[in-house]
């Protein structure tokens, strides 16, 4: 069997259920040949990842997972690849970013504490092990405390874009996102592109806006898509000239219905995706600390 690798995977520095540690680890045992770290907005994990990873055997990527605003209703996430330690010329970026996300979870917890739910700061902390706070942390709260069912019924009921307790915070337009993940050596790739709500017509509009800024690649390969939809995306990377990269998108326990490596159970990214991706980053500038 070709080797194969998961270039979109989150752990507990985010909103995962895996420390990058046991990321790792488990990814060695379920026959991947590498892995990346795409965790939101934040790259903490990724130094811990990197040093399991020399442990067990396995090829780590350094990455990101960036939001950045697209519509009135819809956002638009940027994944970002490093190489030689890249990542960390992110750093001032993400704490602003993060700075952000704290500032919105209490205003969020407030709008809810309105509508009647008993539910405080601490509780969400407890969720997120005291690692970085979102959203998925709010919304395992509100499970635990039996207002809602699981937490896509917390999002799709309060806690999305237009629901009663949403709180928009500060995020980067696309162009912004892509020229920082360039600027510090890294390979800007277009997630999940079936998420923007956008006609094929518009996502072919998009993608040659978006190449003016550095996009390198679009996540062609994803466990929500159609086999319909992963030969169309494939095609436009052709047309545009951009990696088609793939992930599952795991989440551990969060979404249990997507498996490291294999999605939902059909997924296969080849390993040629990364030796596309290492050619393409030969060259760029290496941090030295």
């Amino acid at each position: 069997m070709d080797k194969f690798i998961d270039l979109h995977t989150h752990s507990t520095v985010s909103d995962g259920t895996m420390t990058p540690s046991e990321l790792v680890r488990y990814a060695k045992k379920v026959g991947l040949s590498a892995l990346a770290l795409t965790d939101h907005d934040t790259i903490d994990g990724v130094d811990e990842a990197l040093r399991e990873a020399e442990k067990v055997g396995l090829e780590v990527i350094a990455g990101v997972e960036i939001s950045a605003d697209f519509t009135s209703t819809s956002e638009m996430h940027l994944l970002g690849y490093f190489f030689e330690g890249n990542h960390k010329r992110l750093t001032p970026l993400l704490n602003r970013l993060k700075a952000s996300r704290e500032e919105r979870n209490p205003k969020m917890i407030k709008k809810l504490n309105e509508l009647g739910f008993d539910i405080s700061l601490d509780d969400v902390k407890r969720e997120a092990r005291d690692k970085l706070v979102g959203r998925p942390h709010i919304a395992s709260a509100l499970v635990k405390k039996g207002y809602v069912k699981n937490i896509s019924e917390a999002f799709s009921k309060y806690l999305s874009v237009g629901k009663p307790a949403y709180v928009k915070r500060e995020k980067l337009v696309p162009k912004e996102a892509i020229e920082e993940i360039v600027r510090c050596g890294g390979i800007p790739v277009l997630a999940h592109p079936i998420y923007l709500n956008i006609t094929l017509e518009e996502l072919y509009s998009l993608l040659y806006e978006l190449k003016k800024y550095g996009l390198e690649g679009i996540e062609a390969f994803y466990s929500d898509n159609t086999p319909h939809e992963t030969m169309l995306f494939s095609r436009l990377a052709i047309i545009h000239n951009l990696i088609p990269t793939g992930g599952s998108d795991f989440h551990g326990d969060l979404k249990p219905n997507i498996k490291l490596g294999t999605g939902r159970g059909d997924l296969h990214v080849p390993f040629k995706v990364l030796e596309r991706m290492k050619e393409l980053a030969k060259g760029r500038v290496k941090l030295y600390e």
